[in-house]
């Protein structure tokens, strides 16, 4: 029976928008230079405006709202105050901008900006504006400053949802097919003899990956009569065959018949391979799998794998894994480890790099 379709995935998605009121009030003040003889703290209150489903107003201070010290004399103050009574607290963007009155625009420079939280009829902090600025044109003429309040005000929210349907698109599988063409013998034109064993496979997909094989297969030394036979030497067929898998699906070979040791050796095996045949991108998995795999009986026999074979990254992590050992039985089990022995014996640059690295790391 035919399975039945699956229905289409479903997507849904939703969105909140605060509706804003945006107000612009602007405030001029008349015969400035008599209001200069005001006390600090003494202010002149605009016209009531509303913004936000509010009445508001400005208040004017000529010498500051600071009555505790002579330096407010130095500036004037502006501030806002919400006149009606509110049910709770509102928020407010404002800002207070000095316009200059040979353009007409509002000043980018001399400019006060925050968001504020009201409650009933209060007043907000405010902004100042030194006289020094304020007092010269364009800002100050025929004896009067204008200064302009911008106000923003949320006065709801709107939430919306929608549902979008999709079609699920499953993952490609070329991998799979190419999978399959390996293991097929239709269409195989070229053969290895690895260890004694032919293994066939396909001319044109080792060439398209791999530019070792193009040059063999279709430079131009190569030899493209039938039934030539390529003899691969140093090289089990086992590996051959995950190195051909990999080369046709870009994934390693299932390993499940094989225990937690026979793994590491067989990934060790793919890793000369793939430095081999320059499969950067297969070397590096198999480095990544390895430097999960260290441990006090590996590490010595991996480092020496990872310098012979230009893999600079798992190198370092051995040598940190070392390092990592400390100075408990850990370390005395793996300088006895057979795979130790074998470095001081056989790589004797490498071992004495790797206490140098060891050395400098813990002085650090």
């Amino acid at each position: 029976m035919a399975a039945s379709p699956r229905p289409p995935w479903r997507k849904t998605a939703s969105r909140l928008i605060v509706e804003i009121d945006r107000c612009t009030h602007t405030f001029e003040v008349a015969s400035y230079s008599l209001h200069k003889g005001t006390t600090a703290g003494t202010s002149l209150p605009s016209a009531t405006f509303a913004a936000g489903g509010h009445d508001w107003c400005l208040a004017f201070f000529p010498n500051g709202d600071d009555t505790t010290t002579e330096e407010g004399k130095d500036h004037v103050s502006v501030h806002l105050k919400l006149v009606s009574n509110a049910t709770g607290k509102v928020t407010v963007a404002m800002e207070l901008k000095l316009v200059n009155q040979i353009t007409g625009v509002s000043s980018t420079g001399v400019t006060y900006r925050s968001t504020v939280v009201f409650e009933s009829k209060t007043l907000t902090s405010g902004a100042k504006f030194n006289k020094s600025e304020l007092e010269v044109m364009p800002y100050l003429k025929d004896d009067r400053v204008v200064i302009e309040c911008n106000l923003r005000v949320p006065i709801g929210m709107v939430q919306g949802s929608s549902t979008v349907c999709e079609i699920q698109v499953p993952p490609s599988d070329l991998s799979g097919d190419l999978g399959k063409l390996l293991d097929c013998e239709e269409g195989k034109d070229v053969a290895f003899k690895v260890a004694g064993e032919i293994i066939r496979a396909h001319r044109i997909v080792l060439a398209v990956r791999l530019p070792v094989f193009k040059a063999e297969l279709y430079g131009p030394m190569s030899d493209t009569s039938e039934g030539i036979i390529i003899t691969v030497d140093d090289m089990q067929p086992v590996v051959f065959r995950a190195l051909l898998r990999f080369i046709y699906t870009d994934s390693l070979p299932a390993m499940d018949d094989l225990d937690g040791e026979e793994v590491s050796e067989m990934i060790k095996h793919l890793l000369v391979a793939a430095d081999r045949y320059a499969m950067e991108w297969m070397k590096l998995l198999c480095e990544s799998i390895l430097c999960k795999r260290l441990d006090v009986e590996s590490a010595a026999t991996t480092l020496a794998l990872a310098d012979q074979h230009n893999c600079a990254k798992l190198k370092d992590v051995c040598i940190e894994f070392i390092n990592s050992l400390g100075r408990n039985r850990s370390v005395e089990k793996f300088i006895a480890s057979q795979g130790y022995r074998h470095l001081k014996r056989a790589c004797p640059a490498l071992f004495v790099d790797m206490w140098e690295k060891v050395a400098k790391s813990r002085r650090i």
